[in-house]
């Protein structure tokens, strides 16, 4: 390369061996290579041109790439423009000053990129963390006591993870995030020793069911000690639950009670079970012969006597099972409904004053007939007619009044009274 074409037409060197380099501002000493002819002086300090012009444009590079930062970019050019003014170095300093000044609407551009791009993560991070504070204040406002702890474990990791934003926002958004936390917590807190209490209540209310069972286990008062258990069972409900080991604890010792109660009943009443079918079969057989003996009734002495005699055996077998209880009452009612009937009628029939009472309506009703027949006859003589058609239908009505007055009496005399 000659002097006259390269960086070393920036350059000279004196009589003594001093390099100067020629800038903008005149020339200036730049230095001595020792035992160095003017040649090689002179390219020596080229060379360190050179490098200051490899890294302007390794510079120039980065910055297009983006992968310095603005700030970090801006802080490169002007440690580098230094360096170049005061290098001890032969070539177009200024150019490279002019190059690296050229770099400046680049580096604005980049600044307000980076500006935006700070703006945008700003705006983002600020909703992220409105966001969680939405959440953190709804969970602190609810009831999830379980996964509301692990939900706030999370959002606080999510919260660390972002990045700070303007010193304002930022403080008043992690006040309510703390705050919503805070509630949370004395809430939960609040929330468990009052189910503490609630569930050692039901404790101890389970264990005095548990006491009263024990006491009424071994009773064979079969009803009411039932229905006190029952009674039990409902208390037990509305004790609400203990802690789960000592409720299920307490449930297995009060069900073992009830079944040790229940499967004594169910014992004794397999027992009274066998003895009530052999007490029907032996009612059944009673009722079927009482039937057969007195129905249909014809003597009512004979078959009133038979009828006590019937209930005497009848009563002396117990209970029967409860499905047959109805029926035989209903055949037992019968017999006795038909031996009533048959007593009521009679005495309807050997009644005296019943008797005169229809032989009284018999003479009544046939001296009024005697009478509308001699009416009816005077009226024909008459020539009315009428008067004499209406007299013989009001006879026809008595007649069959006295018809039914007359069988009545018939059903006395039948009986010989």
């Amino acid at each position: 390369m000659s002097e006259s074409a390269g960086p070393a037409r920036f350059g000279r060197v004196d009589s003594d061996g001093t390099v100067y380099v020629v800038t903008s501002t005149g020339e200036r000493r730049v230095g001595q290579v020792p035992d160095a002819d003017p040649a090689e002086a002179l390219a020596f300090f080229v060379r360190r041109f050179e490098a200051l012009e490899t890294e302007v444009n390794l510079l120039s590079k980065r910055i297009e790439s983006g992968t310095l930062s603005p700030e970090e970019a801006r802080k490169a050019v002007n440690a580098l423009s230094t360096s170049i003014a005061e290098a001890n170095a032969v070539g177009d300093l200024d150019g490279l000053i002019v190059t690296l000044q050229g770099l400046a609407p680049q580096l604005a551009a980049a600044q307000e990129a980076r500006k935006a791009q700070r703006a945008q993560q700003n705006e983002e991070t600020r909703a992220a963390k409105e966001a969680m504070v939405e959440q953190a204040e709804k969970l602190a406002a609810g009831n999830d006591w379980r996964g509301g702890v692990n939900r706030f474990r999370a959002l606080l990791d999510e919260w660390k993870a972002l990045p700070r934003i303007d010193r304002a926002t930022d403080d008043e958004l992690w006040h309510r995030f703390n705050s919503a936390r805070t509630t949370y917590t004395r809430r939960r807190k609040a929330q468990f020793a009052s189910e503490n209490e609630r569930r050692d209540g039901a404790r101890k209310a389970k264990e005095a069911i548990i006491a009263r069972a024990r006491e009424i286990a071994g009773s064979t008062d079969w009803s009411d000690t039932a229905a006190e258990f029952r009674q039990l069972m409902n208390q037990w409900k509305a004790a609400g639950g203990a802690a789960r080991e000592i409720d299920d604890a307490l449930w297995a010792e009060f069900r073992g009670l009830q079944d040790q109660f229940f499967e004594a009943r169910s014992a004794a009443f397999s027992a009274e079970d066998d003895e009530f079918r052999e007490n029907l079969t032996a009612k059944q057989s009673l009722l079927d012969q009482a039937e057969a003996t007195i129905l249909p009734v014809t003597d009512v002495k004979t078959v009133r006597e038979g009828f006590r005699d019937f209930l005497a055996r009848y009563n002396e077998y117990g209970k029967v099972p409860r499905d047959a209880i109805r029926p035989l009452e209903n055949r037992v009612r019968a017999l006795e409904h038909a031996i009533k009937a048959a007593e009521d009628d009679e005495w309807r029939r050997t009644d005296p004053e019943a008797r005169k009472r229809a032989s009284d309506t018999v003479e009544m009703f046939t001296t009024q007939i005697e009478k509308l027949a001699k009416q009816a006859d005077d009226a024909e003589a008459r020539g009315d007619l009428k008067k004499a058609q209406k007299t013989r239908e009001s006879i026809k009505t008595y007649t069959e009044w006295l018809n039914q007055a007359t069988k009545a009496l018939d059903e006395f005399s039948g009986n010989g009274a």
